[in-house]
């Protein structure tokens, strides 16, 4: 079957992945808002100053300027793809899965590209054209382009959800933080088909030092054999 990640994933917040066989892993997951696809909603809490709580994510996700972690891909039939999260702002991220899946996604600064091993091919868009243009640009801000929509508590994450504000049917976007400390916990994207992908993140470390070669596309067959996650 086909892999492709949600381009951010993106943050694609990327497209959504199949997953091949691995570990299954019970996520902690967004909950969807609505009894839709057989998903109870969870009990949410509407947040006091939602002016605040939009600064204050606007602020972190601005300072992220390198980070690495553990990444559990989920999609809304329950498949499951575990693997490792790298992003370097602006315009550099990598999403590597674990094997048996060999697929990867990697954004250089200008083009995102998807590989996928079984067809042994990849492709590729400007990443401006992508979702993951709201992760990786410079000025990042959750307004203009982008429009809050809602902003609410709900389990243990505090939860804001944002459409394109040129189309706002497009599809939406929705970011799971901590509150304390407060960090990016996880995103959950739905599409116009009202399909869901949530991507969660686990030993997140930010600032780190990452080598340049994570964020180049490579052709998988000349590397011979070499993986990231090794």
């Amino acid at each position: 079957m086909k892999h492709l990640i949600m381009a951010l994933a993106a943050l694609a917040f990327l497209s959504p992945v199949t997953a091949q066989a691995q570990t299954p892993v019970r996520p902690t997951a967004l909950k969807a808002e609505t009894a839709e696809n057989g998903v109870t909603a969870a009990p949410a809490a509407a947040v006091g100053d939602q002016a605040a709580v939009i600064a204050k994510a606007e602020t972190y996700l601005h300072n992220l300027k390198t980070g690495k972690a553990r990444f559990l891909q989920t999609t809304g039939n329950g498949n499951q793809a575990i693997g490792t999260f790298y992003i370097s702002r602006p315009g550099k991220l990598r999403f590597e899965y674990d094997p048996p899946v060999k697929d990867f996604v990697v954004a250089d600064g200008f083009f995102i590209y998807f590989y996928d091993s079984q067809l042994q091919e990849q492709s590729n868009a400007p990443i401006g054209q992508t979702m993951a243009d709201f992760l990786l640009r410079p000025d990042l801000k959750l307004s203009g382009d982008v429009r809050v929509t809602e902003v609410k508590q709900a389990g243990d994450l505090i939860q804001i959800s944002l459409v394109q504000t040129s189309d706002p049917q497009a599809g939406k976007l929705t970011l799971g933080f901590t509150p304390e400390p407060f960090a990016l916990k996880k995103w959950r994207v739905t599409d116009t088909q009202n399909n869901i992908t949530e991507v969660e993140l686990f030993q997140l470390q930010t600032g780190v030092n990452l080598t340049n070669s994570l964020f180049v596309y490579s052709d998988p067959k000349k590397l011979e054999g070499r993986r990231f996650n090794d």
